[in-house]
């Protein structure tokens, strides 16, 4: 009975032996014959759904160990749909990860030791229409808050890329490589060099930055040696920073020169019209999402330049927000022609190229005095831009500012000047003005004030009118139009201007008109060529661009000078009329009127002969062209409360005009 039931448990022992001999039998031709690329479809479909994009691995390598090896041969990345396939966007030929399991096991952090590729090559494309294969879907893992995956030495051999963005005018290739730093070789500097073309300019740069190792090292600052040249734009980034993914505790300097600084717009994206050649340096830093250019220095053609600009990126789709507070100690108003629609530099600035000196010919050779350059306002949509300007002492010699104050917006295209105000000796012109682009057409509205302004000031280019009045007034401007001819071509509004003791009335008008016979022509309006001027008021009335003439006045003390007629600012020719009435009769009062015509630009002054001076006479004789008391106000308001001006003006309009024989 015994030996009946030994007999099958005998039987289950041998099977069990023979099922635990095969177990270890496929095994052991498990390992004799494993291959880790059996594994590639798994690890391709997980990396294809990271990206985004198709990736593909000839073949797969793991050595296991307490740093576990794994090494990935012939790694393709492919284009998207409607790329060539030739070009893939990305390979490897080959890439070795060190991953260090205990971390993972027990705290659940990645780290790896180190990562080594060989012959990286990537080649970003743009097509016509737009789309691009560079612009990765990565996968969202959920929201996880794992910890971020630490990595080690970086090691790159023999890297490359291209760039290919035909609608930016983009072409250039980029190697990449690590090299040991000279500093310590245990760790691999970065170092990147670029050359062909960026923005249709030529392009060349070079980046020399630190090993992965010190990006996880606050006591160890990540070095930064940036250099570029874009056409005539030369820009450097040298310095630290103690948290580079950050960009946080940076010791970084900037530095920018140029031809112009319209072509920053290509490196920096902050749109700047055309200026002389600069240079300007200063730091570089990042913090509450925006970064920041602190304390910049430099130069700008002929005028120094300082301050700090900040940009913030955009948020929900908004526009960046750029803010500037600039200064200059001394500055030339030509230097900023380009933020007026002229060209930078009226007179030639050295180091300025041949095609910034044939603008400055052409505006020259210009028959027209207006400006007909459209305003220079580049991409004004790519940014909304609050600016401060000071500039404290202006230093052109033939013009008669002292000081200018700008506080400049651009929000959603709209640009406003709240204030723009100069200093004028002992006065001020003072200014608001609001463009607004509406249908690719600016809609301007302008107001200006002239208070208290020493006409010696404003004469002291000339060198030769020694006058001590006072000249003061008010312009209001309601215009469409992309230049400033466009806009006085066809414009609206009004411009009242006085003027209070203004010295020798010939010198006055050779320095004004450039009038030599400024003699002859006083000669026939019947005043002395030495006569002192007691005041000026003046008021013309803009209307779709033909400036009329409300009210002018001239006082002398041995006449009055009275004018009408108009300007014809699209065309910019005058058709004026000036004649005299004389405060007591003489012989000598008896004149003839005198017609200005000609153009803003060349003007000319002869007397008038034959019916029209009878005309002119019959006009001065009905009283038609006398200031009116509504004036006195405003002429107040300019020159202040006690003035010759107003005396006149109340004069006139209390004595009856004399008819001129």
């Amino acid at each position: 009975m015994s030996s009946n039931l030994e007999a099958p448990s005998k039987r289950q022992d041998s099977i069990a032996a023979q099922t635990i001999a095969f177990v270890l039998f496929l095994l052991v031709a498990l390992i004799l014959t494993w291959r880790w690329d059996w594994l590639i479809p798994i690890v391709e479909a997980r990396a294809s759904a990271a990206i985004g994009r198709q990736v593909t691995i000839q073949h797969l390598q793991v050595r296991l160990g307490s740093i576990t090896e794994i090494a990935a041969e012939g790694v393709t990345i492919a284009n998207p749909a409607g790329f060539a396939a030739t070009t893939p966007l990305g390979t490897v030929s080959r890439v070795l990860v060190g991953a260090d399991i205990m971390p993972y096991i027990w705290h659940g952090v990645v780290v790896l030791p180190f990562i080594e590729v060989d012959q990286p090559n990537a080649a970003l494309r743009q097509l016509p229409n737009g789309d691009t294969n560079y612009a990765l879907h990565i996968a969202n893992n959920g929201g996880s808050t794992s910890q971020p995956v630490q990595i080690g030495n970086l090691v790159i051999v023999n890297g490359s890329a291209t760039v290919d963005i035909p609608k930016l005018k983009t072409n250039f290739t980029m190697t990449i490589a690590t090299e040991n730093s000279s500093t310590n070789t245990d760790k691999n500097e970065i170092m990147v060099t670029a050359h062909g073309t960026y923005s249709g300019q030529p392009i060349t740069g070079q980046f020399i930055g630190g090993s992965l190792l010190s990006l996880r090292d606050p006591s160890n600052p990540y070095p930064i040696n940036l250099h570029i040249q874009n056409g005539t734009t030369v820009a450097s980034l040298v310095g630290t920073t103690s948290n580079p993914l950050n960009f946080s505790g940076a010791n970084l300097k900037l530095s920018f020169s140029g031809q112009s600084m319209a072509n920053l717009y290509q490196l920096t994206g902050i749109p700047i019209p055309a200026t002389p050649p600069y240079t300007v340096t200063g730091r570089l830093n990042y913090s509450k999402n925006a970064f920041q250019f602190e304390d910049f220095a430099g130069r700008v053609g002929s005028s120094d330049l300082e301050g700090n600009i900040s940009e913030t990126a955009p948020v929900d789709g908004s526009r960046r927000q750029i803010t500037a507070d600039l200064t200059s100690r001394r500055v030339d108003l030509t230097d900023l022609a380009g933020f007026l629609g002229a060209e930078p530099g009226t007179v030639h600035t050295p180091g300025e190229d041949a095609a910034t000196r044939a603008a400055e010919l052409r505006a020259s050779a210009n028959p027209k005095l207006l400006p007909d350059t459209p305003i220079n306002l580049p991409k004004i949509n790519a940014a909304n831009i609050k600016l401060t300007y000071k500039g404290a002492k202006i230093i052109n010699k033939d013009v008669p500012m002292d000081n200018v104050l700008v506080n400049l917006s651009i929000e959603n295209g709209r640009i406003t000047l709240h204030p723009l105000d100069f200093a004028v000796g002992s006065g001020t012109i003072a200014s608001n003005i609001d463009l607004n682009p509406v249908g690719g057409v600016l809609h301007t509205q302008a107001d200006v004030d002239f208070r208290k302004i020493p006409l010696a000031r404003v004469m002291a280019a000339t060198h030769s009118f020694a006058g001590d009045g006072v000249v003061g007034g008010t312009a209001h401007l309601t215009a469409t139009g992309n230049s400033m001819a466009q806009m006085l071509g066809h414009g609206d509004g009004h411009m009242n201007l006085f003027m209070n003791q203004g010295g020798d009335i010939s010198a006055l008008m050779v320095d004004l008109a450039g009038l030599q016979m400024g003699d002859a022509v006083l000669s026939a309006l019947g005043i002395p060529n030495k006569t002192q001027i007691k005041c000026l008021v003046s008021g013309f009335t803009l209307t779709d661009g033909q400036l009329k003439t409300d009210e002018l006045l001239i006082a002398t003390p041995e006449a009055n000078i009275l004018g009408s007629g108009s300007a014809n600012l699209t065309n910019e020719t005058l058709n004026m009329e000036l004649r005299t009435q004389a405060t007591h009769f003489s012989i000598g009062s008896l004149s003839s009127p005198i017609n200005i015509s000609g153009t803003l630009k060349h003007p000319s002054m002869l007397p008038a002969v034959g019916p029209l001076a009878l005309r002119a006479g019959s006009a001065v004789g009905l009283g038609l062209l006398f200031p009116p008391l509504a004036l006195l106000p405003t002429i107040r308001l300019g020159l202040g409360d006690k003035n010759a001006c107003a005396d006149a003006v109340l004069a006139l309009d209390h004595k009856p005009a004399p008819a001129t024989k």
